[in-house]
């Protein structure tokens, strides 16, 4: 039996979760007993796959791909201050850009915060997509 304490509108509640069958819990409130029915868990909703085959990545986006054929090197990338959601890129894989230049947002916490290049140079590579969740130290960019 799990007990809680509330206090709501200046009013103190002690409210221990007894039992639960099915759908019916044994609730006491300030000792005093109900039995609560609680809503059946939603039925988690099936999505439909769909798998397209035979189609080529589009060569408009130029951020999805490193600019040499060989894996860039991500020790000296520059790395996501935390995580969050990729909202806009602002380069591709070589553009030149000045040191203070933005080359990405990433928004977090419902906050646009403007990733900038930390060095004049060419953006060598670029390892994450619009829309893309990243975490905390994730590789961004690199600039060479």
């Amino acid at each position: 039996m799990k007990t809680y304490k509330y206090t709501i509108n200046g009013n103190k509640y002690e409210v221990a979760i007894g039992d639960i069958t099915d759908n019916i819990a044994c609730v006491t409130v300030n000792g005093e007993e109900y039995k609560v029915e609680m809503e059946p868990e939603a039925e988690p909703e099936k999505k439909k796959v769909v798998v397209k085959t035979g189609v080529a990545k589009s060569a408009e986006t130029p951020s999805e791909a490193p600019a040499s054929s060989a894996p860039a090197d991500t020790a000296n990338a520059v790395v996501a201050p935390l995580p969050g959601v990729i909202t806009d890129i602002l380069v591709a894989v070589g553009d030149q850009v000045a040191a203070g230049d933005t080359v990405l947002v990433l928004e977090a916490m419902k906050m646009a915060n403007n990733i900038e290049a930390g060095k004049d140079g060419k953006v060598k590579a670029i390892f994450v997509s619009q829309g893309a969740s990243v975490m905390e130290d994730a590789p961004l960019f690199v600039i060479e």
